[in-house]
């Protein structure tokens, strides 16, 4: 058969396919570089379906690049806090800057361009390149990977050098005409996201069915080949979450109002994993008298290690809370510049990464729970307080 009619083939079912059943999503609505950009950095590591309220909460706070580049950098890591990988957030700001510096604001288009920029690799530029500049440029992401692994057998591991090679060249010798690829790149992720899926192809829905040779030999699942990932490291940790009652509340006890706490909380070193996030820390508190919660275990897997922690909540007195803040703490080996924020401000304020969450969320409920019994006694206390004056008025 003629390889030119077939190639048209493909093009043609793929995207007539796309056209009948993509998904209606924002940030394909006016093909805006800069809503590209962010959507994209956004879904990588991340389901579409959880991306997009980020995604809308992130661009209303952030609308162009020029409000990016002018980003706070805590307000911004907070904006990306349940995203993970935040060092993504952090090169979209340093990418912003550089927009706005060399290119007077105006995002560039052209793929080599593009690859310049903080954060951006050669997907991710292909992806802008092609739907906002309507360039003819691949977007080969692992959707697509898995698509044309298993249309044509793909025998090399992908994630490898030269398996990467080789597929960038299969999937760019089907790129149809520039003002297409835009398109035909969107319809070649939809495929990997809504038919062709890891673990259940649902091949008779595929367009291209007809030209996948896995599907004639039943061995979709076999592919992409991928290589033998070394096991993950695992450390274990043991995490302090550290509260006193707000000063706030030292004020004035003479009144029934609605009592907080303050958390200790601490930033991380600007290198490493999870690099200028806000943490607990693990040094004990040292006061007089405290009290301890267990707050329980958790693991939190990230892509080469786990971390296998246990926590406990202590709950300390201000003027101890003073001394804390000045002790070294275990794991950095300096002083670890903590500070005490409000209980409510974190996680819209400050950036908490997602691994800590599970004991903030335990710990917060017990110390609302502790307010309420504070605030119940406070009440009876008054209560009796108006009976005693009543009868002695009588």
């Amino acid at each position: 058969m003629n390889p030119t009619y077939i190639k048209e083939q493909f093009i043609q079912n793929l995207l007539i396919w796309y056209e009948r059943n993509k998904r209606e999503l924002a940030f394909r609505k006016d093909k805006n570089p800069y809503r590209i950009w962010i959507s994209e950095i956004m879904a990588q590591q991340t389901r579409i379906e959880t991306m997009i309220p980020y995604f809308e909460r992130f661009i209303q706070k952030y609308p162009d690049v020029k409000s990016l580049s002018q980003a706070d950098d805590d307000e911004l890591m907070a904006m990306w806090q349940g995203l993970g990988y935040y060092s993504r957030a952090r090169s979209l700001k340093k990418a912003a800057i550089m927009i706005m510096e060399e290119y007077d604001g105006v995002f560039p288009l052209k793929k080599e361009e593009l690859k310049k920029l903080p954060g951006i690799g050669d997907y991710t530029a292909g992806a802008i390149a092609s739907i906002a500049g309507r360039q003819k440029a691949s977007a080969i992401d692992g959707n697509v990977i898995r698509v044309f692994s298993r249309l044509f057998e793909f025998g090399e591991d992908p994630g490898k050098a030269s398996g990467k090679k080789q597929m960038t060249a299969l999937v760019e010798a089907f790129l149809p005409e520039a003002d297409l690829c835009g398109d035909f790149n969107q319809a070649l992720m939809e495929i990997g996201a809504l038919v062709c899926l890891p673990k259940s192809p649902s091949c008779s829905f595929c367009p291209l069915e007809k030209f996948c040779l896995s599907r004639k030999s039943g061995k979709q699942l076999e592919y992409p080949m991928k290589s033998i990932k070394k096991p993950r490291t695992i450390e274990n940790r043991e995490i302090w979450v550290i509260a006193r009652e707000s000063m706030e509340n030292k004020k004035d006890h003479s009144h029934v109002s609605r009592a907080s706490y303050d958390i200790k909380i601490q930033k991380r070193s600007e290198k490493g994993l999870l690099s200028g996030l806000f943490e607990f820390g693990e040094q004990k508190p040292q006061g007089k008298e405290y009290r301890v919660f267990d707050l329980g275990s958790y693991i939190h897997i990230f892509s080469h290690k786990e971390w296998h922690m246990n926590a406990k909540l202590a709950v300390i007195s201000y003027e101890d809370s003073e001394r804390l803040c000045q002790q070294t703490d275990s794991l950095q080996k300096k002083p670890d510049h903590a500070q005490f924020v409000p209980m409510d401000d974190i996680a819209s304020v400050y950036a908490l990464p997602t691994a800590f969450m599970p004991f903030f969320n335990r710990a917060r409920k017990i110390l609302n729970d502790q307010v309420n019994m504070n605030q119940s006694d406070s009440m009876t206390i008054q209560t009796i307080g108006l009976e005693n004056e009543k009868d002695e008025f009588k």
